[in-house]
């Protein structure tokens, strides 16, 4: 500065105005300085920085050039510039110093701020991360780093201690309860749902009350983001799934198996005892042959060691249709190439009611992908609709449009 002001003064300028113009050539020698600083330090080291990063074999120095941590550490060299040339303003070489503090806070808070979300990002890439997501933990230690850059911000401007500020903290402690209430349930929540293995990320998850149904694709400190099935996406409340009730699909997926649960309501008015000339008509059928005979054999067995007196039907034993249906159905079940055998599969009947006799199949597929799942039970359905009529039987249905015009024609004839 002091040469400067001997080189103006040397060219006939007052000293007066020498003052002011070196004021300004330092000034403008400063900024062209940063800038060019700042050229050369992101164009050509950041340059090289990053094809070095990208060359090597590690994967997790992507993630902090990717959350430009490096890019924000530049920042830094212009504050550096400026505060070794405070000195040449001694009379506001304080207050340059105090907005540099600043400034470096503030490059700080957003550095730890990208650095903490790579982190997030590299432990993403683990196994783990699926049933002990961290997304949670890391979003308070940024509410941490934000709330103590704040306080030193604060405490540069008015040139006090931080442990002041800090000390009146506990007098606000209310109003931050207030402020940060649903970051400390969620926190709170995330704790329990990490620690008991509630939910991860991937899971299937219904929770009726919120409309979500589908995967859960972030749980983070407040929310866990559902993708629902149609494509829509389903904020909850992270606390909500810890005081409310959902379903959760992990232990299907993980089976390998999804459940059938469905019924054939069959019109009761169809059942009956088997004639012989249904019986000789049900052999025919192969996964029926083996049964019939033994069953035969079985209830001619039993009612001749009774004396069952077979001239009235409802003496003794005897098949009925809805019974051979039934051990049709669990054998085609049995031999059926996307039902699991190994898990529980049976066929029976529930209690009576106004639609009819509900006859339920509770099987397991084999796959738990859902069009796969959903066209096995189609399949399976489909024939046990088109084959009951084969044993004398009638699906029950309420009479629609065409069943009454076949009625009232009935009547006109």
């Amino acid at each position: 500065m002091n040469e400067i002001k001997e080189l103006l003064t040397n060219l006939g300028i007052s000293s007066a105005a020498a003052v002011y113009l070196a004021n300004i050539v330092m000034i403008v020698g400063i900024a062209v300085i940063c800038v060019l600083a700042n050229f050369v330090t992101k164009q050509v080291v950041l340059r090289i920085v990053t094809h070095y990063i990208r060359n090597n074999r590690f994967t997790w120095d992507n993630y902090i050039l990717e959350r430009k941590v490096i890019q924000r550490l530049c920042h830094l060299v212009p504050a550096i510039i400026i505060s070794y040339f405070s000195r040449s303003f001694p009379a506001y070489e304080d207050l340059i110093l105090q907005g540099v503090a600043i400034y470096l806070i503030v490059v700080a808070i957003l550095v730890l701020d990208a650095l903490l979300s790579a982190a997030n990002d590299i432990y993403s890439t683990y196994e783990i991360s699926k049933s002990r997501p961290i997304k949670g933990y890391i979003q308070v230690v940024k509410i941490f780093v934000f709330i103590i850059g704040g306080i030193l911000v604060v405490s540069s401007l008015i040139g006090r201690s931080p442990l002041i500020l800090l000390s009146g903290i506990g007098a606000l402690s209310a109003v931050m309860l207030l402020i940060f209430k649903d970051s400390l349930l969620g926190l709170v929540a995330g704790v329990q749902l990490t620690s008991n293995d509630m939910v991860r990320v991937g899971d299937w998850i219904e929770m009726s009350k919120y409309g979500a149904d589908g995967d859960v694709i972030d749980i983070s400190l407040n929310t866990v983001k559902v993708q629902n099935w149609d494509k829509t996406i389903t904020m909850i409340p992270s606390y909500a799934l810890i005081s409310d009730s959902f379903r959760n699909w992990r232990g299907m997926q993980n089976s390998g198996g999804r459940r059938i649960k469905r019924s054939l309501y069959i019109d009761m008015n169809s059942i009956g005892f088997c004639t012989p000339d249904m019986i000789e008509r049900f052999k025919k059928i192969h996964l029926l042959e083996e049964y019939l005979l033994d069953k035969e054999r079985d209830i001619e067995r039993h009612n001749v060691e009774n004396e069952v007196d077979r001239t009235v039907p409802v003496n003794g034993r005897a098949m009925t249709n809805i019974g051979v249906f039934r051990a049709y159905v669990e054998r085609y079940l049995e031999q059926h190439p996307a039902i699991h055998q190994s898990m529980t599969r049976m066929v029976r009947q529930l209690a009576p009611g106004e639609t009819g006799l509900p006859l339920e199949i509770y099987a397991f597929t084999n796959t738990i992908v859902w069009a796969v799942y959903e066209g096995a039970q189609s399949d399976i359905f489909d024939h046990l609709l088109a084959v009951a009529p084969e044993f004398g039987l009638r699906v029950f249905q309420n009479p629609t449009g065409g069943d009454m015009r076949e009625m009232l024609g009935t009547l006109k004839s």
